[in-house]
């Protein structure tokens, strides 16, 4: 690899240590802290001149810390001499915000996008963006990885019988069925309402589950009702043992209470973002995306192809 080198700020430095483990060489050093006034204070200790950088930092809780945190971290980089920038964004924040939805509200996924290009950002690598089209807001090279892969490999290993795949909701159906053709399994689509941002009534299951074990696959888990909901509304139809994989483990408000009560066997996240050990509940197995970014980064660095994450 050609003078490659991975920075971080606050936002997950255990999952930055791990790709730069991955990699076979030393996290960059640099010092991320506060002023007094709370503003954001980075200086980089290494001499980072002509340097391929990789900013690992996930925009989660947080949010607004860590996204300032990065945008002033790729300045600062810039300004050093660097040969190029990536910005590695495990867990796009904002990305729920990505069209008007009614009167007089922002896209603020795109305010992102643009920030990140304004502050010097080469290109951008991400994984399961809660909207693919997000990719179309930015005006740089954006790298958009599935964790697929990774889940796959645990789920297969489990070696579960009579498989399907279910959807939670409508909108999730693309996402289910390239999990299902990976699995070899069926699919299902559970046909939810949305009562407001925080509350979801499932209505009925499209689709056979039966007597079947079920794996419901979702980019994001905040709140956890959607879930919940849908694992009552498989659980009514017959379904087996429930399974969840999900990506991006926001797990906020009453996520952990409605884990627990819920019909949900077991729930399978990445760590993508920090999972702090209050929230290690035994419902809940963390997977790691580091030798998925990692292979990412090798590839960019070397100028190889990236499509080839995406095969079998």
């Amino acid at each position: 690899m050609n003078n490659i080198m991975v920075l971080t700020g606050n936002g997950h430095p255990e999952l930055a240590k791990a790709v730069a483990g991955e990699l076979g060489i030393t996290l960059g050093d640099c010092y991320v802290s506060r002023f007094s006034d709370g503003e954001t204070h980075v200086v980089i200790n290494d001499n980072v001149r002509g340097k391929d950088i990789f900013i690992v930092q996930p925009t989660c809780n947080p949010t607004n810390d860590n996204f300032m945190e990065l945008l002033i971290l790729i300045d600062a980089c810039k300004r050093a001499s660097v040969r190029r920038v990536t910005a590695v964004l495990p867990y796009f924040g904002y990305a729920r915000q990505d069209r008007k939805d009614r009167s007089r509200v922002p896209i603020t996924a795109k305010l992102v996008a643009n920030l990140l290009d304004r502050a010097g950002a080469d290109r951008i690598l991400t994984v399961d963006l809660h909207a693919g089209q997000i990719q179309g807001f930015f005006d740089i090279p954006l790298d958009h990885l599935y964790a697929v892969r990774v889940f796959a490999d645990y789920f297969q290993s489990k070696n579960i019988k009579d498989l399907v795949v279910v959807a939670p909701d409508v909108g999730g159906t693309k996402m289910a069925r390239a999990y299902a053709k990976r699995f070899n399994a069926g699919l299902a689509i559970v046909d939810k309402r949305r009562v407001s941002d925080v509350k979801a009534e499932a209505m009925h299951v499209m689709g056979d589950v039966n007597g079947k074990n079920v794996v419901m696959v979702d980019d994001i888990v905040a709140t956890a009702g959607s879930l919940a909901e849908a694992s009552a509304a498989l659980r009514k139809n017959g379904a087996k043992d429930i399974y969840v994989a999900v990506t991006h483990a926001v797990l906020c408000g009453p996520a952990l209470e409605r884990l627990e009560r819920s019909e949900i066997k077991e729930m399978v996240v990445t760590d993508t973002i920090p999972l702090p050990p209050e929230k290690k509940i035994s419902k809940i197995t963390q997977l790691s995306v580091a030798p998925l970014l990692a292979e990412a980064i090798k590839r960019i660095n070397l100028d190889y192809s990236i499509s080839e994450l995406f095969e079998s």
